[in-house]
């Protein structure tokens, strides 16, 4: 883990990190805080709920910090016209990086044409509004085959990123899946690692795995910890 650390500049790590503001408790205080930090760290993108996209591109006008948000989320259990409805009004909104659930039935059933079918329209849509599209496979629910079903699936349809996990099942990302969803797609597919990541350490493990996203609720402890790390590594380069 050294040698990666010492090559990760501070822009390497803070664009790697999707600031979360997604559980339901969250009030417009705490929503505000969270899109200020998300400025002050550099971040890559804040990802808040539906409802919080337009104060959130109020919030970020004129940073380099990208809005994301939500599509069928939690569960996935919507047609594919409400995820679609919800891509419309969030792009229309500011939200540049949409995170959408797959139909988790659907490619626990063998549907897989259903599963490719709707990601792909959400995706046509998304990219012809500029945003990229992350779809969330919900490891939780399947198992390895459905899981590499999912990431094919996905990449056949025109996915930007695959995702592990909504953060809001019983558990989230795991190295063994992220190292599998990894071989699952090829290069030009990111790998978004959700729930569980808290750590700088941590989050240099799932780099290494090839993970090129995560999402962070610990975003300013990663981050502070990584700043003082470099800063220490470069005082004893000099003593």
């Amino acid at each position: 883990m050294t040698a990666i650390f010492d090559r990760l500049t501070y822009e390497d790590v803070a664009k790697t990190i999707d600031h979360s503001l997604l559980r339901p408790e969250l009030d417009d205080e705490f929503i505000q805080d969270g899109c200020e930090l998300a400025a002050r760290y550099k971040v890559a993108s804040v990802c808040v709920r539906p409802a919080d996209v337009p104060r959130a591109a109020d919030l970020l006008a004129g940073t380099e910090v990208a809005i994301g948000t939500v599509i069928g989320f939690p569960h996935g259990g919507t047609t594919t016209e409400v995820k679609l409805f919800e891509a419309e009004q969030a792009m229309r909104a500011g939200a540049t990086e949409l995170d959408m659930v797959i139909n988790i039935g659907a490619l626990r059933s063998g549907r897989d044409s259903y599963v490719r079918d709707e990601i792909a329209a959400i995706v046509a849509t998304a990219h012809r509004g500029g945003a990229i599209v992350k779809v969330i496979l919900e490891n939780a629910y399947l198992d390895d085959d459905q899981k590499v079903r999912g990431c094919r699936l996905a990449e056949a349809a025109g996915a930007d990123f695959v995702k592990t996990s909504t953060g809001f099942a019983p558990t989230g990302a795991t190295h063994e899946d992220l190292a599998l969803m990894r071989r699952s797609v090829s290069a030009h597919v990111g790998v978004k690692a959700a729930g569980g990541v808290r750590t700088l350490d941590g989050l240099i493990a799932v780099m290494e795995l090839g993970v090129t996203r995560i999402g962070a609720t610990q975003t300013a402890a990663i981050l502070d910890e990584f700043r003082v790390r470099k800063a220490a590594s470069a005082q004893a380069l000099t003593t």
